[in-house]
C-alpha cells in the first residue's frame, strides 16, 4: 500500500514536470523555474529537495525580475494541492524567498495564494492542517510588514525587512516599529506542531526555519528596546506610555518564548538546542519607566492653560 502511494505521488510530480516543460515562456511563465518549483515542492514527505530550492534563491538574488515567475509557479502549485506535504514545502520555499536580500521582495504585499483555510484531501490530518494555516498566516503578516515599511522611503524611514532599522526616525516611529515586530513574534509563536504523529523530517525542517526566524525577530526587538532605554529620560509622556506597553509586552513574550523553545527541544527541533539566551525585562526597568510617565503627567498638570493665563 505504501509503495503504491509513493508511486502515485511520484507520477503526479512527473506529470506536472512534463506539463511545465512544454508550457510556453512569458514574463510570468518560465519552464525552468516552474520545474524547479515543482521539484522543491514534491510529494515526498521524507526528504527536502534543497538543491532545487537553492537554485530558485540563486535566481532571485541575481535579479528581482525572477520573483514574478517564481511566485506564479508557486501559486499554481499551491492553488491545486490538497496535500499537506506539498503545501508545507511551498510555504518553506516562500519563507526562503523572503530571506533573499532583494529589494523587490518588499513589494510582494498581499500573497498571491491563500492557504488560510487549507484542508488536506485525507481525513484525520487536522493537526497538519492547523500547522499549515498558522505558517501561512505568519508569512502573510510578514509580507504585509515588509510592504508597509517599504512604502516609507519618501520620509526616509525605510526598514529594509526585519534586519535593518531606519537610519533616522522619531522615537514614536521606532516604538510603532517595535510594536509591529512584537505582533509578528506573537503570530510566529502560534506555529507549533501538535502530537507525535507530526514528528517527521519535513515538519522538523520547517520548525528549524521557524526557530531561526524567531531568533532574528526577538533579537531585533531586544536591540530596539535597548535603544529606547538609552533615551528613556528624554522622551515625552506619549512616547513613554508607548514604551511602557512595549516593555510590558516584551516581559510577557520572554516567558512565552521560553516555554516555546523548551517544547521545541523536547519535540526534537535541532535549532531549539542552539537557542541564544532569552533576555528578560527586569521589573525595575518597568517600574522606573512607570515613574517617568507619572512625573511627566504631574508636570503637565502644573503648566497653566492658555485661557487661565489670560484671566
Amino acid at each position: 500500500m505504501w509503495t503504491l502511494k509513493r508511486a502515485s505521488n511520484a507520477f503526479k510530480d512527473a506529470r506536472s514536470l512534463l506539463i511545465a516543460n512544454f508550457a510556453p515562456s512569458s514574463s510570468y511563465k518560465n519552464p525552468e523555474i516552474e520545474s524547479a518549483v515543482i521539484k522543491a515542492t514534491n510529494h515526498n514527505n521524507s526528504r527536502v529537495d534543497y538543491r532545487s530550492a537553492q537554485l530558485i534563491f540563486a535566481w532571485i538574488r541575481v535579479s528581482g525580475h525572477y520573483i514574478r515567475p517564481v511566485l506564479s509557479a508557486l501559486t499554481t502549485r499551491m492553488e491545486k494541492t490538497r496535500t499537506w506535504t506539498v503545501a508545507l514545502k511551498g510555504l518553506m520555499l516562500l519563507h526562503g524567498v523572503f530571506s533573499c536580500k532583494v529589494p523587490a521582495i518588499q513589494k510582494i504585499g498581499r500573497l498571491p495564494f491563500d492557504l488560510s483555510n487549507f484542508k488536506d484531501r485525507k481525513p484525520n490530518l487536522h493537526q497538519h492542517e492547523a500547522f499549515i494555516r498558522a505558517y501561512y498566516t505568519y508569512l502573510s503578516k510578514k509580507s504585509a510588514f515588509l510592504m508597509k515599511y517599504s512604502d516609507d522611503t519618501k520620509e526616509g524611514t525605510l526598514r529594509k525587512g526585519i534586519k535593518q532599522k531606519p537610519k533616522q526616525s522619531s522615537m514614536t516611529q521606532h516604538l510603532v516599529w517595535l510594536e509591529n515586530l512584537q505582533g509578528l513574534l506573537d503570530v510566529l509563536l502560534e506555529i507549533k506542531p501538535q502530537g507525535e504523529k507530526m514528528k517527521n523530517v519535513l515538519v522538523l525542517e520547517a520548525m528549524n526555519c521557524i526557530m531561526l526566524e524567531i531568533y532574528e525577530i526577538y533579537s531585533r526587538i531586544c536591540n530596539g528596546i535597548a535603544a529606547v532605554l538609552v533615551r528613556i529620560y528624554s522622551i515625552g509622556k506619549t512616547e513613554a506610555g508607548m514604551a511602557f506597553s512595549v516593555l510590558q509586552k516584551a516581559a510577557v513574550q520572554a516567558e512565552v518564548l521560553s516555554r516555546y523553545v523548551e517544547f521545541c527541544r523536547d519535540f526534537g527541533v535541532t535549532k531549539a538546542s542552539e537557542s541564544p539566551k532569552i533576555v528578560r525585562i527586569h521589573k525595575d526597568d518597568i517600574q522606573e519607566l512607570e515613574q517617568i510617565i507619572n512625573r511627566a503627567s504631574s508636570q503637565q498638570q502644573m503648566i497653566p492653560k492658555e485661557e487661565e493665563i489670560k484671566q
